[in-house]
């Protein structure tokens, strides 16, 4: 009987569920898997390009640029997916991001239910691109912070959680 106990205890403590709550485990593994994620659904290597979110009082930016400017195949492949993702999110479809996190992030609900008061626009960048997203409406810039704020945190790029003019 104490054998199969340890044995069943060994099981369920080496399972992937038990690892995933392991809180020294848990962030590593969900960083690599945003990563591993964002690479395939963004569809360029996060090792040769630099995000950044950036929160202001209209709303906020999306900034994604190689590292190398020689790099062209990177830098077009960030501006076609800003460009579509720019046009998925003004349509209030935000799957991308969800696959990448693995789950909604927040400001979501509210930037689907009030998409036609929010402004999302692709813009070049020498380097890739950027998409400039605001509103009028306080709400929806504030589910925008919240939105961008996430990214910061998710993404890891240390860039101010703080409203910019």
């Amino acid at each position: 009987m104490a054998t199969r106990i340890l044995f069943s205890l060994i099981l369920v403590l080496s399972s992937p569920w038990a690892l995933a709550q392991d809180p020294s485990a848990s962030p590593d593994a969900h960083h690599a898997a945003v990563d591993t994620r964002g690479d395939h659904v963004m569809g360029f290597d996060h090792d040769k390009t630099t995000h950044h979110f950036r929160l202001t009082k209209s709303g906020g930016f999306i900034e994604v640029s190689v590292n190398d400017p020689k790099d062209a195949e990177s830098r077009e492949a960030i501006r076609g997916h800003l460009e579509h993702i720019a046009r998925m999110f003004a349509a209030g479809d935000f799957e991308a991001p969800m696959l990448i996190h693995d789950r909604v992030p927040p400001g979501v609900d509210t930037l689907k239910r009030k998409k036609a008061l929010v402004h999302w626009s692709f813009e070049r960048t020498d380097r890739g691109g950027r998409i400039a997203v605001s509103s009028a409406d306080a709400k929806a810039r504030s589910a925008i912070h919240d939105f961008l704020r996430f990214q910061i945190r998710d993404h890891r790029t240390g860039d101010p959680e703080s409203i910019s003019n």
